[in-house]
C-alpha cells in the first residue's frame, strides 16, 4: 500500500510559487497563498513567490530564472491554464520542458473530476522537468491548488512516500547533462 515510511527522514525542498494573473496582487492572491501555506505546513521552504501578468514572455522569464537558481528545487505555477485568449501559461512553459510529466495532468484530471465533475475538462494543467527542476502548472483557483497539493504533490514531494516519489530521483534529473558523449557519437 502507498504511504509514508516513517523509517525514512523527511527531506525539505525549496519550492517557488508563481501566480499568473492580470488582476491579482499579492494581497489578493488566494491561490498562491493556499500553496505557500501548504508548502510551509508540510515542512518545505517557500523559496520564492511572485506574480506576473498573463504574458508568455514574462512567465517564461520568471520560470527560467528559477530553473537556473540552485536554491529552487520545484516551481508551482497557478493560473493561465484555461481556454480564454489570455490563458497562455502552458504555451509559455512547455517549450522549456526537457521532459513532460503527462501522468501529472492525468492524475490531476482524475482528482478534479471527483471534486467538480465534468467541469474538470476545462483545465490544461501540465507538468515537466527542466534544468533538474520540477515544474507543476495548476489552474488559478484556490480549490484546484488545494486539491493538487493535498492529493498529489504533498505525497510526491515527500521523500518518505512509498513506493516511490520525486525526491528520491532528484539527484539523477540532470545526469544526461553530466554524462560524457558516447565514443563515436557524431552529435
Amino acid at each position: 500500500m502507498p504511504g509514508i515510511d516513517e523509517s525514512r527522514q523527511f527531506v525539505p525542498l525549496r519550492i517557488a510559487v508563481l501566480t499568473v494573473s492580470d488582476t491579482r496582487a499579492l494581497a489578493e492572491d488566494r491561490s498562491g497563498s493556499t500553496l505557500a501555506e501548504r508548502i510551509e505546513k508540510s515542512g518545505h521552504a517557500l523559496a520564492a513567490r511572485a506574480i506576473v501578468t498573463d504574458v508568455a514572455e514574462k512567465i517564461r522569464t520568471q520560470l527560467k530564472a528559477w530553473i537556473a537558481d540552485p536554491a529552487v528545487d520545484v516551481v508551482i505555477i497557478t493560473g493561465g491554464t484555461g481556454f480564454t485568449g489570455r490563458d497562455v501559461t502552458p504555451e509559455a512553459i512547455e517549450p522549456l520542458f526537457e521532459q513532460r510529466m503527462d501522468g501529472f495532468a492525468t492524475l490531476f484530471l482524475i482528482v478534479s473530476h471527483a471534486k467538480i465533475g465534468t467541469s474538470a475538462i476545462q483545465t490544461r494543467a501540465t507538468a515537466g522537468v527542466a534544468g533538474a527542476t520540477y515544474i507543476f502548472c495548476l489552474p488559478g483557483s484556490p480549490g484546484a491548488c488545494r486539491d493538487a497539493w493535498d492529493e498529489i504533490l504533498v505525497h510526491q514531494l515527500d521523500y518518505r512516500y512509498r513506493p516511490c516519489n520525486f525526491v528520491e530521483i532528484m539527484p539523477r534529473l540532470d545526469e544526461h547533462l553530466r554524462r560524457p558523449k558516447a565514443q563515436g557519437a557524431t552529435v
